[in-house]
């Protein structure tokens, strides 16, 4: 380890800058444009009585306009309090030696696609392509056409045991759950004292722009990870150390609170649906009202019946939210949904209800257990 930051050390007392090349035709009109009208200045010049080469800085970046380079123009991106402070008011330019230039919003406000309403299956035996991701964790997508852009569900496995690759980021987000399925993971998060270890059944939520780091797994980690909206903008924090000297458990993060549930502090509780108990986790509380997590387990037994059985097995019900996303932890149980056939469904299986979707849940094995994501937490349940 210390011969590796050594490295590091001497690699960055070694470098002392670095440049971006561009070509130019007319070193005199690309100068005037970079300066005067994206606010660049003069560094360099030369040769002195004939100038080729010029470089500039400016805005975080360096730029050397060089006469007869063979790259091509390329687009320079300038990030704005406000865009229209800068070049007159247009956001989109071509420099003389054709630079695209885009100006554009810094910190864009985060936006959620509306919702494009599906009732979706996604089956583990259909052999769903594991994607590598970010840190060389695994992806399987869950929710396929991510309903819009409105929301992302991933299934995520880590085969080996110890260190993550992960450094210390954040994401911007509206909504992002972490749900250990499988395994144990080891997370620290800004503001909230030590690492610890997620266990099985445990979950978080990760407040928008909490900075937070995964460190180690166990062996044949499964977490289910949902995020609002689908695309989002991750973001690595080079100056912020985990875990920070400071213990703030209620400190807000874009209006919502770090909220850790544990399985074995768990209590149970009559579900929405009848013949099931459920657990709640916080996360409605913890978020404002943006989506609750919820945990339910059938409470009668096994129901032998496609017509429902004990319990309530065959209840037909919809929902008023607006997303309504369930994942089969343990357990078989098919799903009949109103003109979507029935979907017999295991461990490791996903589907979205629409909302006003008539559906019912039967031929239940008694060791059923789903995880239901709810956006907003406070929906309906009407029963049929």
């Amino acid at each position: 380890m210390q011969l590796h930051d050594d490295k590091q050390t001497n690699r960055a007392d070694n470098i002392q800058g670095a440049e971006i090349r561009l070509p130019t035709a007319d070193l005199t009109a690309d100068l005037a444009f970079f300066m005067k009208t994206l606010g660049f200045r003069m560094d360099k010049i030369y040769p002195a009585d004939y100038p080729t080469i010029s470089v500039l800085s400016g805005h975080g970046l360096t730029i050397r306009l060089e006469q007869g380079a063979s790259e091509p123009p390329g687009t320079l991106r300038i990030l704005c309090r406000d865009p229209g402070a800068l070049a007159g008011g247009e956001t989109e330019l071509t420099a003389p030696n054709g630079t695209q230039v885009e100006i554009v919003q810094a910190d864009p406000p985060l936006e959620i696609p509306e919702t494009q309403h599906a009732f979706l299956v996604r089956r583990l035996k259909d052999n769903t392509p594991w994607v590598i991701g970010r840190a060389g964790m695994h992806y399987r997508d869950l929710v396929p056409g991510r309903l819009g852009g409105s929301i992302i569900a991933s299934h995520i496995r880590i085969p080996d045991a110890g260190p993550v690759p992960d450094v210390v980021h954040y994401h911007t987000v509206g909504f992002q759950l972490i749900f250990c399925y499988r395994g144990e993971v080891k997370l620290v998060y800004e503001d909230q004292g030590p690492p610890f270890m997620l266990k099985a059944g445990d979950c978080v939520i990760q407040p928008p722009e909490i900075r937070h780091r995964v460190l180690e797994s166990s062996e044949n980690l499964q977490v289910i990870e949902i995020g609002v909206p689908a695309d989002h903008v991750t973001t690595i924090d080079h100056e912020v150390e985990l875990p920070t000297n400071v213990l703030n458990p209620d400190r807000v993060f874009g209006g919502q609170t770090f909220c850790r549930h544990q399985l074995k502090d768990a209590v149970w509780e009559p579900w929405r649906l009848a013949g099931f108990e459920a657990r709640e986790t916080g996360i409605g509380e913890a978020t404002g009202g943006v989506a609750s997590v919820q945990v339910a387990r059938v409470t009668d037994g096994a129901d032998g019946g496609s017509s429902g059985g004990s319990g309530g097995g065959g209840q037909v019900t919809s929902h008023t939210g607006d997303i309504l996303f369930t994942f089969v932890m343990e357990g078989e149980v098919t799903l009949n949904g109103e003109n979507q056939g029935a979907h017999r469904l295991e461990a490791g299986d996903a589907y979205v209800i629409p909302p006003h979707t008539m559906t019912s849940l039967t031929d239940r094995s008694a060791d059923l257990e789903l995880l239901e994501v709810a956006l907003p937490a406070q929906f309906e349940t009407v029963v049929h």
